[in-house]
């Protein structure tokens, strides 16, 4: 892998984009989330069926198996079933040697379905958890995920994930056509995957807003790199950063005022920070050097970016209030792509090795580096809004997909695409609950 790794990359790419918009449809087949590696002693967990006619129990143990932390068993329970939700029969479960129980149901009501769902502790025979929830058909996937993250959060101790997206380009190549990369939007376990761009030529940078409803891209539709601004639902963008020469690397500030992107108006790649409100265009680093990259802490005070001011790749540190600049990795002769993790007290970073390109996270206190990948074929981190799980680029196989790793390197997972190369992932933050319907605690 080359220097093509990093967004650096922008200094050195100069090509012609041929761009037009498409529908917000599904087109594309779903990644399929593998489970690689998962933790020693994972929590054994059952997960009944709900409805004949609804699969929001196979996506329940998909989303749980899957993390990595559950060994989730298909165990044939007519002696529970015959007890119903409230008589649960727990000496069945013990002699199953389950940990955890998760069972509900699902009833037409109207036009929408009532679901409810309990999580059983065997050992304590007692109900953790009883809800009831009320969605359309539409939501039914959905409330699925968001039952898996409850069900996370009780047993784990985090917050889950699983009803969060995942943002990525598609490049798709056949002999005699012209190459096709689409900015996709899918579900976190790579189902519902949402077609938002389409171009003849490279898309880069994906980046989310807080809220969830927004994507900044880079695009070349104009002879030369520019930052848009698309909403999600709606497929309207606009323009925010056309300056000759490099416009990229967006994200946004935790408050979503605020872009940090790159420009090179003053002749070399520089850090700028552009109020979305105001639109007023702020340069924040200076000098000869290559700098980009940038990511925000989660407080907004900082941003951490790529720079060659010591002579080869390193993360850096600028704090917005004094302007001060702290060089943060010092170990290998290659680290970018770097991000906070949630707790601010570690970066998740692309780094060289011996073994080629890994991700790998830095304690910000000790200074010290896990490498938590070893293919050595590896880029564009993006962590996972709980800080449990970093998504990334990876090649396998020859071809381009996604994968995951865990913060401590235990659990790993690929999502490779049966339509193409897969590069360039942004993992979103926290989406709140179901689009539709509402909850009861019983």
């Amino acid at each position: 892998m080359k220097y093509k790794c990093s967004q650096l990359k922008i200094s050195y790419i100069i090509f012609g984009l041929l761009f037009y918009f498409v529908s917000f449809t599904s087109v594309y087949a779903a990644l399929n989330l593998e489970l690689t590696q998962g933790v020693n002693k994972a929590l054994p967990i059952a997960v009944l069926s709900f409805s004949v006619q609804h699969n929001i129990a196979k996506i329940i143990s998909s989303d749980l198996q899957n993390s990595g932390q559950f060994k989730v068993d298909q165990v044939d329970a007519p002696q529970q079933l015959s007890y119903g939700m409230h008589a649960a029969n727990y000496a069945y479960w013990a002699g199953q040697k389950m940990n955890n129980v998760v069972l509900g149901s699902v009833e037409k009501d109207g036009k929408k379905y009532k679901v409810k769902f309990q999580l059983l502790d065997v050992y304590s025979k007692s109900v953790l958890l009883d809800k009831e929830y009320k969605v359309s058909k539409d939501d039914l996937r959905a409330l699925a995920h968001h039952i898996s993250d409850l069900v996370y959060q009780q047993l784990i101790g985090q917050r889950g994930v699983f009803s969060t997206k995942i943002a990525y380009v598609l490049v798709q190549r056949k002999i005699g056509q012209p190459t096709k990369h689409s900015l996709i939007v899918a579900d976190a376990d790579g189902h519902n995957p949402k077609q938002l761009l389409l171009s003849s030529e490279p898309i880069m940078s994906p980046a989310w807003s807080p809220d969830g409803k927004k994507l900044a891209y880079v695009s070349f539709e104009h002879k030369h790199s520019a930052i848009y601004i698309q909403n999600i639902a709606t497929g309207k963008r606009h323009l925010v950063s056309n300056y000759p020469g490099i416009n990229g690397a967006p994200a946004f500030s935790p408050d979503g005022r605020k872009l940090a992107l790159v420009l090179s108006k003053t002749g070399y790649p520089k850090i700028y920070v552009l109020d979305l409100v105001t639109h007023k265009l702020k340069q924040k680093t200076f000098g000869w050097s290559l700098d980009t990259e940038p990511s925000w802490s989660a407080t907004g005070e900082a941003i951490i970016f790529t720079s060659n001011r010591g002579g080869t790749p390193q993360i850096y540190q600028l704090d917005l209030a004094s302007n001060a600049i702290t060089r943060l990795t010092y170990q290998g002769s290659y680290n970018a792509r770097a991000s906070f993790m949630p707790d601010g007290k570690s970066i998740v970073m692309l780094s060289r090795d011996d073994n080629g390109f890994n991700i790998a996270k830095e304690d910000l206190v000790s200074g010290d580096v896990t490498v938590l990948t070893s293919s050595g074929m590896n880029e564009s981190p993006s962590v996972a809004p709980n800080g449990s799980m970093i998504v990334y680029a990876t090649n396998y196989r020859g071809r381009g997909t996604l994968a995951e790793v865990s913060a401590d390197g235990r659990v790993e997972l690929r999502l490779p695409s049966k339509e193409g190369e897969v590069q360039e992932p942004a993992w979103s933050g926290s989406l709140v609950g179901v689009r539709s319907g509402h909850e009861t605690a019983r």
